[in-house]
């Protein structure tokens, strides 16, 4: 096949060209410009897209010996999942910007350019395995982001390649410095790639400005303090909410809701957090197709941890979330994403945007 091997400059993008070209395939490496000024997008292990990741992708493309590209999709990537991120937070949502990306640019903004170029599919570095079309975890259970896949649809999956995720990392490395790739030891990115600072409230307070509002007792409705934007919490949130001191029996508080409308921040109890259903929105099944009637699946509400049993059916164009058990700190706009396990491992069934919760009174 003739495949365009997505490079970002790190060791797994790396690792999955050269798996690609071993098995045969026709590849062309492709770096995506995803920064209008790439330059300030690395501090060390924070961030992705600088020059010194384009440098490293090229150098690892020219000793495996295939040609490269720059391909610039910054326009689209500030359309498509920064402002969708800082329009999330405005509206007291907490998104995935990881998701996103793969969503609107890498499996599909790229795919269509690469098969309208004439590639049958598009490999990258991502730890997730592909069996006949059928999306499952990577074998690396700490490094598995088959969750932050789990918004691609079954077109999608048809044409994508991800060579590494039936490898633990530390082989990937081992791997990599054998082949004497010079991205063998470079440090994995963290946190959001276009916020290296790592400092998400300052990135948001300098895009929304200041929308001053309240945040107030839960339980009593007392005003506790004066905030400058939802933008700068989540829910679940326990640090910087400006408020003196724990509540009065005691115990710790925690953000319970957010409504944007009014500028008001809840915080209270942890037992608050508890959320027994969900409400989500824009079901995706990876297979095509929803299956028929309720189904008994586990499912996962962030990219790490997160996970209860549930029964998931499709009604009226959303997913309908019965918990097992209940899970905390659960909020509008991220994903929750369904698995079932089968002898193989966990099969990803599909996904959807959560848009509401509810707690035991719902039960």
């Amino acid at each position: 096949m003739r495949v365009l091997a997505a490079m970002s400059g790190g060791v797994d993008s790396a690792v999955a060209a050269a798996r690609a070209v071993e098995a045969g395939h026709e590849v062309v490496g492709v770096h995506l410009a995803l920064s209008t000024a790439p330059g300030t997008l690395r501090t060390g292990s924070r961030g992705c897209c600088s020059k010194e990741d384009a440098g490293d992708a090229r150098r690892a493309a020219d000793m495996l010996g295939i040609p490269f590209y720059v391909w610039d999709f910054a326009d689209q990537f500030k359309e498509d999942v920064i402002d969708d991120f800082v329009a999330a937070y405005a509206a007291g949502e907490t998104p995935n910007p990881c998701l996103r990306c793969n969503e609107k640019i890498k499996f599909a903004a790229l795919a269509d350019r690469a098969i309208a170029l004439g590639f049958d599919a598009v490999v990258t570095g991502h730890y997730a395995q592909l069996d006949d079309g059928v999306l499952r975890r990577a074998v690396d259970a700490d490094k598995d982001q088959s969750y932050v896949l789990g918004v691609l649809t079954a077109e999608q999956l048809s044409r994508a390649m991800f060579p590494v995720g039936d490898t633990p990392k530390p082989q990937i490395r081992a791997e990599a410095a054998e082949r004497g790739l010079a991205v063998a030891n470079k440090p994995d990115s963290h946190d959001i790639c276009f916020i290296p600072s790592g400092d998400t409230r300052a990135f948001l307070g300098a895009k929304i400005g200041i929308r001053p509002g309240k945040v107030v007792d839960a339980d009593t409705g007392a005003e506790l303090a004066d905030h400058e934007g939802v933008h700068g919490f989540t829910i679940g949130q326990r640090k910087g909410l400006g408020v003196e001191g724990p509540a009065a029996d005691g115990r710790p508080r925690y953000v319970t809701a957010i409504e944007p409308d009014t500028g008001t921040v809840k915080v209270g109890s942890a037992e608050r957090l508890q959320v027994w259903t969900i409400r989500a929105d824009r079901p995706i099944w990876t297979s095509g197709s929803a299956p028929a009637g309720p189904v008994e699946c586990t499912v996962q509400v962030r990219a790490h941890g997160g996970l209860a049993e549930a029964i998931v059916e499709e009604v009226d164009g959303g997913l309908d979330i019965r918990l097992r058990e209940p899970l905390t700190g659960v909020a509008r706009g991220q994903a929750v994403v369904l698995y079932r396990r089968d002898a193989a491992g966990d099969i990803v069934l599909g996904s959807g945007t959560i848009a509401g919760t509810a707690g035991s009174e719902s039960r």
